[in-house]
């Protein structure tokens, strides 16, 4: 096992017995696919395993962190903290990103194609630290390296499926469902920039804008909850 996965051990606290069991945690099916002489296994069953325990690891803390919110906001608290953005940026932040094995062409790519990757390496290390390790250190990766960072996601309202909330609240308050027009779009049909406009009835809220229509309306959506003062 080379000097980094070592490494990588110690700063997270933890010395596998299984080293193969790390390894492969790292391994994408392209790599395996590039270096067929290599007795390696990729880490998609792992990451079926690690997707289990960190969904029980993270219900877990939050059912326990807040005793008196309802079931929908802590299925939304939960799909905030296990969706890929966060994920990712946890597996970057931890230095996963350097212990990638990919092939040729995915190892080029760092743009949403590596975070939908590191994503997934997150999980398939959660899988292989429960399988070496045990439930106990898992769930205390994940704590750690995750769930330390709801109070932020709670704070800034990163929890919130924009067009999903502006809904509720304007059925709350105005006893109306939002509807969204278009009002412009410009430029060639494999950049297209479209601006979309959120109404309340007949009264026009707030514009947003984006690369598709499902963008512009959810960025108009987070004008509205803005304009509203419904971002407290």
């Amino acid at each position: 096992m080379s000097d980094k996965y070592i490494q990588f051990q110690k700063a997270l606290g933890l010395s596998f017995n299984n080293h193969e069991l790390l390894e492969q945690a790292f391994t994408h099916r392209s790599y395996i696919n590039e270096n067929k002489g290599e007795e390696l296994s990729h880490n998609e069953r792992l990451e079926f395993l690690g997707d289990a325990v960190l969904e029980l690891v993270v219900t877990d803390f939050l059912f326990k962190k807040y005793p008196t919110i309802p079931e929908g906001r802590l299925t939304a608290y939960r799909s905030a903290l296990v969706r890929t953005e966060s994920i990712s940026a946890a597996a970057r932040s931890m230095g996963m990103n350097d212990l990638l094995k990919l092939s040729k062409g995915e190892a080029r790519d760092e743009g949403k194609a590596r975070d939908y990757i590191l994503a997934n390496t997150f999980e398939a290390f959660i899988g292989a630290v429960y399988l070496d390790q045990g439930y106990d250190a898992a769930n205390k990766v994940i704590t750690h390296n995750l769930t330390e960072t709801i109070e932020m996601i709670v704070k800034e309202g990163l929890w919130r499926d924009a067009k999903s909330y502006v809904q509720e609240k304007a059925q709350e308050m105005y006893s109306e469902t939002p509807r969204y027009e278009l009002v412009s779009s410009e430029g060639p049909d494999h950049d297209k920039n479209f601006v979309m406009a959120i109404f309340f009835g007949d009264k026009k809220i707030a514009e947003g804008t984006g690369n598709s229509k499902q963008k512009a309306q959810q960025m108009a959506a987070d004008a509205a909850i803005i304009k509203e003062g419904w971002d407290d």
